[in-house]
């Protein structure tokens, strides 16, 4: 039996009830939309406000938000495929999934390059302007993409590889280990993984104590950079969850045999969907500047309702 027919075969053994399935796939889709509506009023305060769309930090933040509208629409459209249609085409979930692993992927790049924007404009400045530009922050949303794609594209082009044409119109459980069977995917998967979490954790941990050494002052300024970098930390933390999901499952296989599921619908609300709610909070609600103006299209949007 290979991996895929092994997974599946898990998948059939530990179905939930009908009832439980149906309260499991609520909670999901009511958090999902949640999230993406409380997401997309900090993109529509953006958009709205001039003063956001030529700062480069903000440009980030942004730009963390709709990877994460993405990542979450993605994540649920896949977790009540996989109760209700089940199986579905090869192609088609190769497509949702490379979408869900180069959104998962940006977002520790992400907040490594907002954590280096914060050390500069505490530790340097004079020189932010000039360094933190909106063409550079552009340049570098750029290269968060291509990195991202260079690491999760070499999935597809070994699959396409080594698999038979057929498999690709076949239907299967929509899994990355379904679609992208190959073992030495995961080879390449746990090298990436590392390389990526190695230099993230670094870039924020030294950003971290930078800001803590080198401003003189405990300014107001400077205690809410060094917390704002320690938020993003707790967020890659939970973001790394993800990529210890395999072993993870495994292990609460082999603890929780009979409450199997249960245990896989929490480690799912954890890996996937926690992490995302944590970026509004940061910069949408912690963030004096982006919660005034939130607040008056909040304000505006009411009282067109009321009138209406």
């Amino acid at each position: 039996m290979n991996a895929s027919s092994a997974n599946v075969t898990v998948v059939l053994q530990y179905r939930d009830s009908f009832t439980k399935a149906v309260v499991k796939n609520v909670i999901v889709v009511v958090v999902g939309i949640s999230i993406n509506h409380i997401n997309a009023g900090l993109i529509h305060t953006f958009c709205k406000h001039q003063i956001f769309y030529r700062n480069p930090r903000y440009i980030l933040f942004i730009h963390l938000v709709i990877n994460d509208m993405i990542q979450v629409t993605l994540s649920v459209t896949l977790f009540v495929i996989s109760y209700t249609i089940y199986k579905i085409n090869v192609s088609l979930c190769s497509t949702f999934i490379l979408l869900a692993l180069f959104t998962t992927e940006n977002t520790p790049l992400n907040l490594a390059c907002m954590a280096v924007e914060c050390y500069i404009a505490i530790c340097l400045p004079l020189r932010h302007v000039q360094i933190c530009t909106v063409k550079r922050t552009l340049m570098l949303i750029g290269l968060i993409w291509s990195t991202s794609m260079l690491s999760v594209l070499s999935d597809l082009f070994i699959t396409l590889a080594t698999e038979q044409l057929g498999f690709f119109h076949s239907r299967v459980f929509c899994l990355r280990q379904t679609v992208f069977p190959n073992p030495l995917i995961i080879k390449k998967r746990d090298i990436t993984y590392s390389v990526f979490l190695v230099i993230v954790w670094f870039t924020i941990v030294y950003t971290y104590f930078r800001i803590l050494f080198t401003a003189k002052t405990a300014s107001k300024d400077t205690k809410k950079a060094r917390n704002t970098i320690l938020l993003h930390g707790l967020q890659l933390l939970l973001c790394m969850t993800s990529y210890a999901a395999p072993q993870l499952k495994q292990a609460l296989l082999q603890w929780f045999p009979q409450n199997y599921t249960d245990s896989l619908f929490a480690c799912y609300i954890i890996v996937q969907i926690l992490p995302r709610s944590i970026s509004p909070i940061i910069y949408g609600m912690r963030d004096k500047t982006f919660r005034t103006y939130l607040k008056q299209c909040l304000v505006c949007k009411r009282q067109r309702t009321l009138k209406s």
